[in-house]
């Protein structure tokens, strides 16, 4: 079926551009006229839209990420604010959007819903990987209380913030990370390169060498004759702890080790604990029950320590403890989170409270990222300064050494 693209004014007087499917063109006039638009122009596209779509998918994007699907959601919520159908938010979707997965995903949950079933439903048919359950549960809800629109929207909010704070950290640590780079391998070109062909200037000196000589050349004399068992062992290390992580007990070792780390961890359990309070607040805001957005939030904290302390207050909600005091109970959860909880259970407007909590989470996250890294980048200069001096003067001190026995 031939595809038109057309422009029009709505009843309301905005103007929409679109594509419609119909047998020919008096046909897609008479549909969009139908609809109650004015139409302003309409022509047929050169290709038909499997064509297109075919096309279109050699250039899209094999992957998806998280800044993929906020802006698909961000698009999701616009197309349907608009008053396009469902179905016809969709097609659009699955037209525009670069990213290939997610493309195919809207193309699945299209057919879906053109045999009945709702779109949150359709979605989550297409897998959890594409789209988590807090996303589906979100607009599940919002399907069932006539507010689509406006629970996409909520979605995207938290999607784009989501992507804005990884960014911020990403660059944050973009510098530490290269100048801790740049010193493993100045120490390692020195231990493995450098040293090993001065080592042969100081053999006939034996022990009247400096300590700190002989101690660089037996670390040197180490690393260079045992690198292969070395190499192994570091191969055979990572992916050992890769699988151990992979378990249970490994992963839950793991994230309590992270959050307790004594320059970064309250930085990462501050992040952790806000994207908790704004995953729970955009549940309960869009009309999710309690108790499974207290569940689904927990699960979304990425964190299994904080899962963990977060069933245990969904075990104490459901025994009529109030959340606040369910938080409170733990332990684990920050003592603004627990007060400004309070205040929300007692003025029915929970969800406000906990995005005014992950907002000042956030920006103190923020701040304590730039402490941090304030803080790493002379640490990482003057370690890596503080070893170039002993290779220096544990180089030179034999020749010092030498020049006063010459005299």
């Amino acid at each position: 079926m031939p595809t038109f693209a057309y422009s029009a004014v709505e009843a309301s007087g905005r103007k929409r551009n679109g594509v419609l499917d119909a047998p020919d063109q008096n046909a897609a006039v008479a549909i969009l006229t139908k609809e109650g638009k004015f139409l302003l122009d309409i022509k047929e596209q050169a290709k038909t839209s499997e064509t297109k779509r075919s096309s279109e998918g050699e250039k899209k994007k094999s992957r998806s990420n998280r800044a993929d699907l906020a802006l698909f959601t961000r698009r999701m919520a616009d197309l349907s604010s608009a008053g396009l159908p469902l179905d016809r938010v969709l097609t659009v979707l699955a037209e525009q959007t670069e990213a290939l997965p997610l493309a195919k995903a809207a193309e699945g949950a299209l057919e879906e819903v053109q045999g009945g079933l709702a779109v949150s439903d359709s979605l989550a048919l297409q897998g959890s990987k594409l789209f988590p359950e807090v996303y589906t549960q979100t607009l599940r809800a919002g399907e069932a209380s006539g507010q689509f629109s406006e629970s996409a929207e909520r979605m995207a909010d938290l999607l784009e913030g989501e992507v804005a704070r990884r960014s911020q950290v990403t660059s944050a640590l973009v510098y530490p990370a290269v100048l801790t780079g740049v010193a493993i391998f100045v120490v390692v070109f020195l231990l493995t390169f450098v040293v090993p062909r001065l080592s042969g200037v100081f053999e006939g000196m034996g022990d009247s060498l400096p300590t700190m000589t002989k101690v660089l050349l037996a670390t040197t004399g180490f690393l260079t004759g045992n690198a292969t068992a070395i190499t192994i062992a570091l191969v055979v290390g990572f992916f050992a702890f890769r699988g151990w992580v992979a378990t249970p007990a490994g992963a839950l070792a793991k994230d309590r080790l992270v959050m307790n780390l004594p320059l970064g961890g309250s930085i990462i359990k501050k992040s952790v604990v806000s994207r908790y309070a704004r995953v729970l607040g955009t549940l309960v805001n869009g009309g999710v029950n309690i108790l499974e957005a207290l569940e689904l939030a927990g699960r979304a904290a990425g964190n299994r320590v904080f899962s963990s302390t977060s069933a245990q207050v969904l075990q104490d909600v459901k025994e009529g403890i109030p959340i606040a005091q369910a938080m409170k109970d733990t332990g684990e959860f920050p003592p603004v989170l627990t007060h400004m909880v309070a205040i929300g259970e007692e003025t029915g407007d929970l969800p406000k409270m906990l995005s005014r909590v992950a907002d000042s989470l956030d920006f103190e996250v923020e701040q304590g990222l730039r402490r941090l890294t304030s803080a790493l980048e002379p640490v990482i200069v003057l370690v890596m300064g503080a070893f170039v001096a002993f290779v220096v003067l544990s180089v030179m001190l034999p020749i010092f050494q030498a020049q006063e026995l010459v005299k």
